[in-house]
């Protein structure tokens, strides 16, 4: 699944005014109901069911029954529709969640909260967010998260810094899995049939000698369900967060 898009590579400020409600209201359109927000909708739909590729001006006009013009009163052309389809999907209701828990219940709400936002929007992997643009639902999220890390002696930057780390295995797990799940569409053969035309060849190769620590692994190494090998990669994950913050609580009882 490659790249085909970054965020803010429009109107930054265009983007800013459109997600905070701060700019001019479009005057009504000739299609009656129409709003950013229905319009967002229907691209995110389109996104979810054929790919990010499929959006258009074009294409969303006439999802919507009206013409390409009236929506460019509301959104000044893909690039910004895109900024606010990233921000709509990762809309997050904090109240509807025990803001009393504890950092690592916190964390791992960040990263299944994740898997499930790839997997039901996969063409999220399709965008470069090196570069985000923060509209209310990012920064919401992000406000739960460092909520969930207060309180525990770590600067600023390091509460940062295991946000960002979390997220960014979260998202390298989903990219694995979404690319294993779509590879079969993509290519008309099978997991299973892919496998097995590795077979000769490595029967081979392990014979050979040269990688005896493979050839003494268990026929079911590989075999694990991925949701294994994603919670036991968080638990992992967690578990050293985990050292880390009580090392900070030694300094600080240290002082």
């Amino acid at each position: 699944m490659t790249t085909t898009e970054h965020s803010g590579s429009g109107d930054i400020s265009r983007s800013l005014e459109l997600l905070w409600g701060t700019g001019e209201r479009p005057s009504r359109g000739p299609k009656p109901g129409l709003t950013l927000e229905r319009i967002v909708t229907a691209a995110i739909a389109i996104a979810d069911a054929e790919g990010l590729a499929a959006v258009s001006m074009r294409r969303l006009s006439a999802d919507l029954g009206t013409g390409t013009m009236s929506l460019y009163r509301y959104i000044p052309g893909k690039a910004e529709l895109l900024d606010l389809m990233l921000d709509q999907v990762q809309s997050f209701d904090p109240t509807a969640h025990d803001l009393a828990l504890g950092w690592r219940e916190t964390l791992e709400m960040v990263a299944r909260g994740a898997w499930q936002l790839y997997e039901r929007h996969p063409w999220l992997l399709q965008v470069d967010q090196a570069r985000p643009v923060l509209g209310p639902n990012a920064m919401t999220g992000l406000e739960f998260a460092l909520r969930g890390l207060d309180g525990l002696g770590l600067t600023d930057r390091e509460r940062v810094h295991v946000i960002v780390t979390v997220d960014g295995f979260a998202t390298g797990v989903a990219r694995t899995h979404l690319n294993s799940t779509m590879a079969e569409k993509r290519t008309g053969i099978s997991d299973e049939e892919f496998w097995k035309a590795h077979g000769p060849a490595m029967e081979k190769a392990l014979a050979s000698g040269r990688f005896p620590m493979q050839a003494a692994l268990d026929e079911d190494a590989f075999k694990e369900p991925d949701t294994d090998v994603r919670e036991f990669g968080l638990k992992s994950l967690l578990d050293g967060i985990g050292a880390f913050i009580e090392t900070r609580a030694g300094d600080a009882a240290e002082q």
